[in-house]
């Protein structure tokens, strides 16, 4: 009866597909994905509730039992038990919650945010790197204020590239790095790869074909299968096997993702 809710449908409203892709973006997301066990009487499960990783906390009790303290959609908690619970988790240092790989990459991750972040205010600002007009002389608050708004009204947004005045022998410096001068670009490069390395996906994966070859692409998805994703595969075995299955069960059956489908080599081995 297992197989049916892993492999078809684990709940009424939800897919397979659709209830695998939230756990594995949880884990990926928060180091840890959740499901409430619904079971029958006689103790089979009759389906899998997923749980968002954030309305989930987990405390170690007496006797080395896990408590799952959850907040329920109407705000009420509720406290469940080891086997109550389908708790997948990810790289862990104290053994029972995952550690987030976002916020152990935070740095990494704010670093591309803030490029992409600079690259729209460049070229929402017409590509007009910023700097300083200077007057000979010594403006009022007034007139400081209304030849700053015309100049930028004048040089930004979609008035960029047009012809500005400078009153009164006032001249514009550029103070700015330029984007070659920052290497935006090549930061841009670099920061996508090592976001894309913090979960092991090889960079032809996420379209960054600069180092890739026709001879290696083929390789690459293959370490992509063993290096990336088997990790991740046995980690949600192994759970399945600890949370769902009766000790009979554990005896004589075993949970196993179908990845022959990915490993079938390369064109030349295959032919071979």
């Amino acid at each position: 009866p297992l197989q049916t809710i892993l492999h078809d449908q684990p709940n009424d409203w939800q897919t397979s597909v659709e209830f695998w892709e939230m756990m594995v973006v949880s884990l990926n997301l928060r180091g840890n994905a959740y499901a409430y066990i619904n079971r029958s009487k006689g103790g089979r499960v009759v389906e899998l509730l997923p749980l968002h990783p954030d309305m989930v906390r987990v405390n170690m009790g007496t006797g080395w039992q896990l408590e799952y303290q959850i907040t329920m959609p109407d705000s009420t908690f509720k406290t469940f038990a080891t086997g109550e619970i389908l708790h997948i988790r990810g790289l862990t240092l104290n053994g029972w919650m995952g550690i987030s790989p976002i916020a152990y990459a935070r740095e990494s991750i704010g670093l591309a945010l803030a490029t992409e972040k600079f690259g729209g205010q460049l070229f929402r600002n017409g590509a007009k790197m910023g700097g300083v007009l200077e007057h000979p002389g010594k403006l009022g608050e007034d007139a400081y204020k209304r030849i700053k708004n015309s100049f930028d009204e004048a040089t930004s947004g979609e008035n960029s590239h047009k012809t500005a005045l400078l009153e009164e022998g006032m001249k514009f410096t550029k103070v700015s790095m330029s984007a070659n001068d920052s290497q935006f670009l090549d930061t841009r490069k670099y920061q996508r790869s090592e976001i894309a390395a913090i979960f092991r996906v090889p960079p032809h994966m996420i379209g960054d074909l600069e180092k890739a070859t026709f001879s290696n692409i083929e390789q690459q998805s293959l370490d992509f299968v063993n290096g990336s994703l088997m990790p991740w595969l046995v980690r949600i075995e192994k759970a399945i096997k600890r949370d769902l299955m009766t000790p009979q069960e554990k005896r004589d059956l075993t949970v196993k993702f179908n990845v022959s489908g990915l490993l079938r080599g390369d064109a030349s081995a295959r032919s071979a």
